[in-house]
């Protein structure tokens, strides 16, 4: 009985479903067949393209609100394909060409392809990559030796300008090859020029009034104020990539977009870029063009960094004065390795409440408002000015481990404070062969770190062991990465994991070389400072940030705030930290070059060898029995401590109010 009962649910399910099919299927045939005129008659007489609106970008300030990145108004000129037939667009755009450059206006002109005086195609050699997409089997597909004439030829023929002269053959090419590659359609209108001044927009709109398709437009334009200041904090932003554009369509990026490419633009890129808006716009049978609906677009939130723009400017001339500095003294001496290679250096000053950035510079630096205009120049640079020293810049940090070697070695009492070690000047042992720069006779910890002693660091590396020291370094924020908002490399830590990592072979000599900060160790100005602030702060690592708030465009409302973060901690007792922090400010009274500064400081020199001239680094904070501000100095070949002491006491003066040359 139960067995019939299941049968007859089945059945049941079975005609129901049936009976369902057939709904759909008569009503699919009452559209297509019986109502097929009245839906043909709504798709002929009714289309709706919707147009995206740009959103304004979010503004970039320093911690005082000085404007770095920030809008203005700005002008361009669309070309809108709701608008524009087809039959003339050739015209057209000889038309806005010959206005726009009559007013001395650019268009955006990518073909790379030129035409001389003579009327002669040739090839942009500038624009390699460019020429072999042009003739790519994507586009005109053809052998990679064809000539700018014969792809001229092409061109011409497929976007039909043939009765037109050479100049303007190639402007139409340029234009229409260009609304091909970006995806000109009727929801995608094409910018022909996106910065045009006020008076060309005027004289474009008066002339092209009765050209249907040719729009002048309000836009924001992005500007660089204090270019100068902070250019690889900041960044810049520029046309999307096929890459990126490949893996942010979904996010709603289109092909012309500009997007964030480098510092902070690229890096904030989410909060700065804003909600796009749109215009809907219903074209019928007979072309009439109707908006529809709009939906505004919303601003993206603005970003204020923790730098200080005005000790960003202290910071870049004292870099500047340093390489000269030491450049002057290889031409006062003569020889060889005597600074006659130092061409670059980089500083960075931290907060040590909060390890905030307050200024961070790289020298040779570039100037943001010219970057596009000057990127062939800066690119071949061979002194690589769009290279970050203050971040990226890994060099060998030499004396100025010292301090944390000696914190190490004092916590896994390797060493005490009343530890001697007898120095003559060298140090041989597991076959190492190490000079001093003096014979120091039996010394403790604090004449080791003021007078930098090289037999006193080898012997308590050697005491102390690569795997503890290496724990202590990275506690510190050496051979890792500190947390920064924007690309920051993670230096070298010498030890054994890195020699397997490069294929080579670790010795137990290796640990009193890595003990004077030589060997493989390498880390950045930014490492250095961050190394310098842990101390001052007692062994307490915070996050290393250059952001201070995001806020939404109106400044109404603060979106994110950062706050201190510790990421490590040293493991440093207090009483062992005072006593490396007393060795210090031993060393920097110790210094010619802080003679006449009059404030207490704890800090270390340190000069690396290297191919060349020694780096001449320093690190230091202040004041000693109140710290504020940490700062790491490298000079790449600087040759002498000064050097660096000097771009520190430079930064300090300023920013304790000590300065005495300001209007020099």
């Amino acid at each position: 009985m139960e067995n019939k009962i299941g049968k007859w649910r089945y059945v049941l399910i079975i005609i129901i479903a049936l009976i369902i099919l057939a709904v759909y299927c008569a009503r699919l045939i009452q559209w297509q067949i019986f109502q097929k005129d009245y839906y043909e008659d709504i798709a002929l007489t009714s289309t709706e393209y919707t147009i995206k609106t740009d959103a304004i970008r979010g503004e970039i300030y320093d911690r005082n609100g000085v404007p770095l990145a920030v809008n203005k108004a700005g002008y361009r000129i669309v070309i809108n394909k709701i608008y524009m037939p087809d039959e003339e667009l050739n015209e057209n755009i000889v038309k806005v060409v010959d206005l726009l450059e009559s007013c001395k206006g650019k268009w955006i002109d990518e073909l790379p392809i030129k035409v001389d005086k003579n009327g002669n195609y040739y090839f942009d050699e500038e624009k390699s990559d460019e020429i072999d997409e042009l003739k790519s089997k994507d586009n005109l597909n053809m052998n990679p030796y064809s000539t700018a004439d014969e792809c001229m030829t092409k061109l011409v023929e497929k976007y039909g300008c043939e009765k037109f002269g050479k100049k303007e053959q190639r402007d139409i090419v340029s234009v229409r090859y260009n609304m091909d590659r970006l995806g000109y359609s009727k929801s995608n209108p094409y910018i022909f020029a996106d910065d045009i001044s006020q008076q060309a927009m005027s004289i474009i709109s008066e002339n092209m009034q009765s050209v249907r398709g040719v729009e002048t437009e309000s836009t924001a334009v992005r500007v660089y104020e204090n270019g100068t200041a902070a250019p690889h904090i900041v960044g810049v932003t520029g046309l999307i990539s096929e890459e990126e554009y490949t893996e942010l369509k979904n996010k709603g990026y289109a092909y012309n977009d500009s997007i964030g490419k480098s510092g902070i633009e690229s890096a904030y890129e989410d909060e700065l870029r804003g909600s796009e808006g749109s215009r809907t716009y219903e074209i019928s049978a007979d072309g009439t063009t109707v908006l529809k609906s709009t939906v505004e677009s919303k601003p993206g939130n603005s970003v204020y960094l923790t730098i200080d723009t005005n000790m960003q400017k202290t910071a870049q001339k004292a870099l500047k004065e340093a390489v000269e500095e030491a450049r002057n003294y290889a031409k006062s001496v003569g020889g060889k390795n005597n600074g006659e290679d130092c061409n670059g250096a980089a500083v960075v000053m931290l907060d040590v409440k909060d390890f905030s950035v307050i200024c961070a510079a790289s020298y040779p630096s570039y100037d943001l408002t010219k970057y596009y205009d000057d990127y062939e120049k800066l690119a071949t640079d061979k002194n690589v000015p769009l290279f970050d020293r203050a971040f990226m810049g890994a060099l060998a940090p030499g004396s100025t481990f010292k301090p944390m070697v000696a914190s190490a070695a004092l916590q896994e009492k390797a060493i005490t404070t009343k530890t001697h070690i007898e120095c003559q000047g060298e140090y041989t042992k597991n076959g190492l062969h190490l000079w001093c720069m003096a014979y120091h006779g039996s010394i403790d910890m604090y004449a080791g770190i003021r007078d930098s002693c090289n037999v006193f660091f080898a012997e308590t590396a050697r005491l102390l062991g690569i795997e503890n020291m290496d724990i202590y370094a990275k506690r510190c924020g050496l051979g890792v990465r500190t947390g920064i908002e924007i690309p920051e490399s993670a230096g070298t830590l010498a030890g054994p994991e890195y020699s397997r990592e490069m294929g080579s072979e670790w010795y137990p000599s290796f640990v009193s070389q890595a003990g004077i900060g030589q060997s493989d160790n390498q880390f950045t100005p930014l490492q250095l400072a961050t190394y310098v602030a842990t101390i001052a702060n007692n062994g307490v690592r915070l996050r290393t940030h250059v952001v201070d708030r995001v806020v939404s465009y109106s400044g109404s409302e603060v979106i994110y705030k950062t706050e201190p973060e510790v990421m490590d901690n040293m493991g440093v007792s207090e009483s062992n930290l005072k006593e490396v922090q007393k060795a210090m400010n031993m060393a920097t009274d110790n210094y010619i070059a802080l003679d006449d500064f009059d404030m207490r400081i704890a800090g270390k020199t340190g000069t690396a060898e290297n191919s060349g001239s020694d780096h001449a680094n320093f690190i230091c904070y202040a004041p000693y029995d109140n710290p504020q501000i940490a700062i790491g100095v490298m000079v790449e070949h600087g040759t002498k401590s000064s050097v660096a002491i000097n771009v520190a006491k430079k930064l300090m003066n300023e920013y304790f109010g000590k300065n005495t040359d300001k209007n020099e």
